[in-house]
């Protein structure tokens, strides 16, 4: 009996480093989902629509990474509450009538890892970065129960459109300029969303408080040097490998409407980073 072909893949630009096809491909080899294979694709945000339009019935799911999250919405007929309240999304699931389905996984990864690291209600949470990880993280800290939120970046203009995703979370928000960056990292939980050596400048000069939970959502290279001065001052740190983990549980069971192999996905990703030292 011929097998059924069942295609995802990873979107975004750059992309090389992905460690995404390692996680989905592991599991669907471990739930022995034969015909099912997940790759890379180098994609920007401008062409993403086309990209999607021209992709056969056979494509299941796509997990979407920088810069496309927020693009993703436009070609989805269909988005989940939460990737609408936060205005970004990082999957969309291919359904039956050939439409797509957009969903915003980021956002249970998120809370999944803070909660496991002991982020509780009534935080405190300073966010770095104001695309579209950062505003999964506000959607997170709502869902924490978070005291408040400072959003830190270094364009007012980007913090200006995230203040309406926070007022339809519900969630007290400030915005302060990056020069006050490192005077704002003593919260309970600090979230950094900013591309790879954005953050660079801050690791020599914070004055860490070892009560703090850092999370760093980069994983290419770790650990970078902010998440290694917070771990030097005895800091609690969350990995974008651990948010990768999460939130691809949950892009793994839409594509498939299988439960995720966690232990085998797990395994996979730990074996790969090794192998890239």
């Amino acid at each position: 009996m011929a097998v059924s072909v069942h295609k995802t893949a990873v979107v975004g630009k750059p992309i090389a480093h992905s460690l995404s096809p390692v996680i989905h491909n592991a599991g669907y080899a471990a739930a022995g989902l034969d015909g099912w294979s997940y790759t890379r694709i180098e994609c920007s945000a401008a062409e993403l629509p086309a990209l999607v339009a021209r992709l056969g019935p056979e494509w299941a799911g796509l997990s979407v990474t920088m810069p496309g999250k927020e693009a993703a919405l436009a070609v989805a007929a269909e988005v989940s509450p939460v990737a609408a309240a936060v205005g970004a999304a990082n999957t969309l699931v291919r359904r039956p009538d050939g439409s797509w389905y957009a969903d915003n996984t980021d956002v249970t990864g998120m809370v999944e890892v803070l909660t496991e690291a002991g982020v509780g209600g009534g935080a405190t949470v300073t966010v770095l970065g104001a695309g579209g990880t950062a505003r999964a993280a506000l959607a997170a800290a709502a869902r924490l129960r978070a005291a408040g939120v400072t959003l830190v970046a270094r364009r007012p203009t980007a913090v200006a459109e995230l203040a309406p995703v926070a007022h339809t979370l519900g969630l007290a928000l400030t915005a302060a300029p990056w020069s006050e960056a490192a005077a704002l990292t003593g919260t309970d939980v600090l979230i950094s969303t900013v591309p790879k050596g954005a953050a660079d400048e801050l690791a020599g000069i914070v004055a860490w408080s070892p009560a703090t939970v850092l999370f760093d959502a980069i994983y290419d290279p770790w650990p970078t040097p902010l998440a290694a001065s917070a771990a030097a001052a005895g800091c609690r740190i969350v990995s974008g490998l651990d948010l990768l983990l999460a939130q691809a549980i949950g892009q793994f069971e839409q594509f498939t409407g299988v439960a995720a192999p966690r232990s085998a996905m797990a395994t996979a990703l730990t074996v790969a980073r090794r192998s890239d030292r």
